[in-house]
């Protein structure tokens, strides 16, 4: 997609492996956001770290010093998001240093492309980029970014310079506390070296940040390098910018020795270079991190009095793969091409696919989500996810910087599909978490775990959002175990947990079920209980009996209790609630109105058919009346215009946007104390009701909610790259994946080993179609052209025995119109 003007105000695309941390690239080439210590903080800010340029020309006489950043766009008025905060030491810097001039961007999730608009007689751009492997987790959980300069001279005079980088020594650094300049109260001790390393394709220089003052333990040790692919000229320790403008205009003397308490040094490199008429060279830089020191620094649910005054270290996963920076650095840059080759395949496969419009870059963009700082993976390998980043809009109650709603939260976690199909191993170690972890002697799931994971856990206390373990969570887990087999986890793995689903079931069964419906207090991720009959509830209740009698099959057990279940409670529920228009709530005379819905219109009510379909389960409750309620949700809660709405509590939709709202009440009814959050517009339950729309052929309904998400989040208002909730980065907008596979008609079955595809209309065009997909053995691109399919295997391995197409299976073997290639 192509940003510019306004459209670069938000825009923020974080660079950063999975579980590593972020630096964020935004609109106008700055690099902001500094997420690499360990907390999620969006206004973190790591000065005097940046690119710059200097131009020279003997005659006619040239010599200008530019900053490689676009001048700053004013922040606008969006309520809860900081993405267009414009750092107090980026606006000093353009103060020193002149803006090189506007800038273009074109992004396709992890890369980026900027062109740089100047009155220089060269032409520049920037091409950036993390490496993104979907199936292999190692090579998706690097602590680099790469950045690849194009200088091209297209006059007929020579020209020469030298394009720089300088990054500030953060080590020892917390991620919160304002840096000025190099001053900042943590600092002290800093060292800068340079180290030359050779490469098959050349030599590299490169400087090496630390800080050997600091404890091995201390949470701010680690390491930083900024390498580039040259025999280029360091200057390795000074404090202003003005001092590295010098450098750059001939040679200077640099500081030595470590830092003073209190303060840190700055390093840079410059590549010089000379363009003749018409020539065109590159300039590649890394920079790569290593911190591997996480501990439970945020804040727990549930009382924990035994935590006392201990630190309790979490660790990285990413730094077991290499031991410091300069290994990391090393390692990506000995593979850079092909690295980048499989990236760049990953985002050609959207941008060159037939999915309708923006829809290819919205949906790579998901990817973000689970690379952000709201998930991590411990020294262990556990996968830890928060509910979102701490920012703007939690600061009512949880702060500005950190997790958000510690964590694996199940009930928000119960919208998430991404994870799971691109890296469904690390997906299925969530489970095991829940099930050896999580899970009480009695059955039940607490819908948080407290880390270190062998501390005690929440059971039989007060746990916050809601206070009793969530039962939208819990039904949810046996929907993800059904799921993770699905994806291949395997037989063995079901066979060893189904005694697990099985106690959750039976808790679940004898708390809340009569009479064929789950009654009584529901705890929900809507924070607070649900009572009475709900839909929302009852169709997870009826997936994940479902999801039950299919795993019971697989294993040879007998399944027909949780058909019996099955069949009673969705002629209950569809009896009990279908109004002829959509799912209601039903209360007893006893039980509270407060934070119900009652006759509202929940635009979630039918939460479990679109697990469901993305298991093959079939329909939960009559088709008719599924496709029905799913019109009305659209036609009652899809709004465009905001500004006469009262914004109770978060705003998330104003002005002009178009966005779904949790709950209506078109018809009247709304309770004095409505259910919390019906006013508010969340992009998960938005990319769980559109793609539910399009795998009901409701296309003209899923799409309107699609385009008014992605409309509000188009950059002018809201980062592309940044859903909003609870929290920066959150987790529910992940359920988003789901639309491209409804869109495609895929599925996908590991045991079985086949897939489906059976596109939309809006996702063909004239000559066929083509999509990406993932398998847990790898992934590919399908193209159907001419009656032919060809699956392009670009990363790992297929392992498939059937691909389904339109509805006629094909045996995977010679002769048929299957064909599997690889690049």
């Amino acid at each position: 997609m192509h940003y510019t003007g306004d459209n670069l105000r938000h825009f923020a695309l974080p660079l950063g492996g999975l579980g590593t941390g972020t630096v964020a690239l935004a609109g106008n080439g700055a690099l902001r956001q500094w997420q690499l210590h360990n907390l999620g903080n969006h206004e973190a800010h790591v000065p005097d770290s940046f690119f710059a340029l200097r131009l020279s020309r003997i005659e006619p006489p040239l010599d200008e010093v530019r900053l490689l950043q676009g001048p700053t766009l004013d922040p606008s008025d969006t309520p809860l998001v900081t993405d267009d905060v414009v750092p107090t030491g980026e606006r000093r810097l353009q103060e020193l240093i002149r803006p090189i001039g506007p800038t273009t961007v074109t992004a396709t999730y992890p890369q980026a492309h900027v062109d740089y608009e100047t009155d220089l007689p060269i032409s520049l751009s920037l091409d950036v980029f993390n490496p993104l492997v979907p199936s292999d987790a190692d090579a998706s959980s690097q602590p680099v970014v790469g950045f690849t300069f194009t200088l091209h001279n297209p006059g007929d005079i020579a020209v020469h310079g030298k394009l720089a980088g300088a990054l500030q020594n953060s080590v020892g650094w917390d991620g919160v506390t304002p840096i000025d300049g190099t001053s900042n109260p943590l600092y002290g001790g800093n060292t800068n070296r340079v180290r030359n390393l050779r490469t098959p394709d050349g030599r590299w220089t490169s400087l090496v940040l630390e800080n050997a003052t600091l404890p091995v333990d201390h949470p701010g040790s680690g390491q930083l390098v900024l390498a580039t692919d040259s025999e280029a000229l360091a200057h390795p320790q000074w404090t202003r910018p003005d001092e590295f403008v010098a450098f750059l205009n001939g040679p200077t003397t640099p500081a030595s020795g470590a830092s003073a308490p209190g303060s840190t040094w700055n390093g840079g490199l410059a590549v010089p270079f000379d363009l003749r008429p018409g020539e065109t060279k590159q300039v590649r830089f890394v920079i790569a991190w290593h911190f591997p020191n996480r501990y439970v620094d945020f804040n727990q649910f549930g009382p924990h009095p035994q935590y006392g005054h201990s630190r309790f270290w979490l660790g990285n996963a990413y730094t077991r793969r290499t031991p410091d920076a300069v290994a990391a650095a090393e390692s990506f840059i000995a593979d850079w091409p092909e690295q980048q080759a499989l990236t760049s395949a990953w985002t050609t496969a959207f941008e060159s696919s037939s999915l309708p419009g923006e829809a290819g870059a919205r949906l790579a963009a998901l990817v973000a989500d689970v690379r952000s700082p709201t998930v991590f993976r411990t020294a262990e390998g556990d996968v830890l996810g928060f509910e979102g980043v701490l920012g703007a809009s939690t600061v009512m109650w949880g702060g500005r910087y950190g997790g958000s709603c510690p964590l694996n939260c199940t009930h928000v976690w119960n919208y998430e599909q991404t994870l799971s199909r691109l890296f469904p191993a690390l997906e299925q170690n969530m489970r095991d978490t829940e099930y050896d972890v999580m899970q009480a002697p009695e059955g039940y799931i607490p819908h948080r775990v407290r880390a270190p994971l062998y501390m005690k856990q929440l059971w039989d206390v007060v746990i916050g959002g809601p206070e009793e373990p969530a039962l939208d969570g819990m039904l949810g887990t046996v929907l993800k175990t059904y799921r993770e087999v699905r994806q291949g986890a395997g037989l063995d793995w079901l066979r060893d947990r189904w005694p697990n689903v099985v106690r959750l079931l039976d808790h679940i069964h004898g708390k809340w079920l009569q009479d064929g419906v789950l009654r009584g207090i529901q705890p929900s991720t809507h924070d607070i209980d649900l009572c009475g009959v709900n839909s929302f509830m009852g169709t997870l209740w009826l997936a994940a009996l479902r999801s039950a009698e299919e795993m019971a099959l697989l294993l040879g057990e007998d399944g027909k209790q949780y058909r019996a279940l099955f069949e009673t409670g969705s002629k209950a529920y569809d009896d009990l609630l279908f109004t002829g228009e959509y799912y209601r709530q039903i209360l007893d005379p006893d039980e509270t109105r407060d934070f119900q819905w009652g006759d509202g219109c929940l635009a979630d009510q039918l939460i479990g058919q679109w697990w469901a379909h993305q298991l093959d389960l079939g329909y939960l409750l009559p088709e008719d009346h599924v496709r029905t309620a799913l019109r009305n949700v659209v036609r009652h809660n899809l709004r465009t215009g905001f500004h006469d709405f009262e914004h109770p509590y978060r705003v998330f939709a104003d002005g002009d946007d178009t966005g779904l709202l949790m709950c209506t009440w078109p018809h009247g009814g709304r309770p004095d104390v409505p259910t919390r959050y019906c006013d508010e517009v969340w992009t998960g339950s938005e990319y769980q009701v559109a793609a539910h729309c399009l795998y009901e052929g409701l296309t003209d309904e899923g799409m309107s909610i699609l385009n008014g998400l992605w409309s509000r989040y188009d950059g002018t208002r809201r980062n592309p790259f940044n859903p909003i909730e609870c929290g920066d980065h959150y987790i529910r907008n992940a359920a988003g994946w789901s639309v491209l596979e409804a869109l495609a008609g895929y599925t996908y079955n590991a045991l079985t080993k086949t897939i489906t595809f059976a596109p939309l209309d809006i996702a063909r065009s004239s000559t066929g179609w083509s999509t990406p997909f993932v398998t847990n053995t790898g992934w590919a691109t399908a193209t159907h052209t001419d009656g032919t399919l060809t699956l392009t295997c670009h990363a790992g391995h297929l392992d498939l025995d059937t691909v389904t197409v339109d509805g006629t299976p094909y045996p995977v073997h010679p002769g048929n119109p299957v064909v599997i290639s690889t690049t």
